[in-house]
């Protein structure tokens, strides 16, 4: 009987990524294994992002690809080359202290320990831009991947329906900053 062979893998290496981060380019050098969330957290430390359940469940990683809201968590970072993305630090524009979603949060008292409200503000932009909530049902329907364990949802939802009147009644821009 011969012998077994011997498995022959060839080592990973990092891969070069170019993305559109917070509307600066950058080139960066990715493990394969590497998750968006990690990538921005530990590489970039950009803490905004925050790490709930690291399952996709919570929302708590919430960031914008291309304008869409996802969880960064399910996101391999070299699967972004070529991509934008936008994490709560990015959201407001040159100039600006806040972006609009932000500011309601704060006027509405829409959080209470804080930590998944980086997502659900990057959530609720997304949901505004996509323009098809139309009552605060939708709303909650259209924010229920992103968990509050606080229970802070009217507050949440009385930001978004603020932010949402003002965007339809033309006084306020809602694209993240580039």
């Amino acid at each position: 009987m011969a012998p077994p062979a011997k498995a022959t893998s060839a080592p990973f290496h990092a891969q070069t990524v170019s993305l559109t981060l917070n509307g600066e380019n950058k080139t960066l050098q990715v493990e394969p294994w590497t998750t968006l969330l990690d990538l921005l957290r530990h590489d970039l430390r950009l803490t905004g992002t925050k790490k709930g359940c690291d399952h996709g469940q919570c929302g708590a990683c919430t960031v914008l690809i291309d304008g869409e809201r996802m969880n960064s968590c399910l996101q391999l970072a070299i699967m972004q080359d070529g991509k934008a993305i936008t994490t709560v630090e990015g959201l407001a524009g040159e100039g600006e202290d806040l972006h609009p979603m932000q500011a309601a949060f704060i006027s509405h008292d829409a959080f209470q320990c804080g930590y998944c409200t980086p997502g659900q503000i990057c959530s609720a932009v997304a949901l505004v831009n996509e323009g098809r909530a139309k009552s605060r049902d939708d709303i909650r329907e259209m924010m229920s991947g992103n968990i509050c364990r606080c229970g802070a949802y009217p507050n949440i939802v009385d930001a978004i329906e603020e932010v949402l009147a003002e965007q339809q009644s033309g006084s306020r821009h809602l694209e993240a900053a580039e």
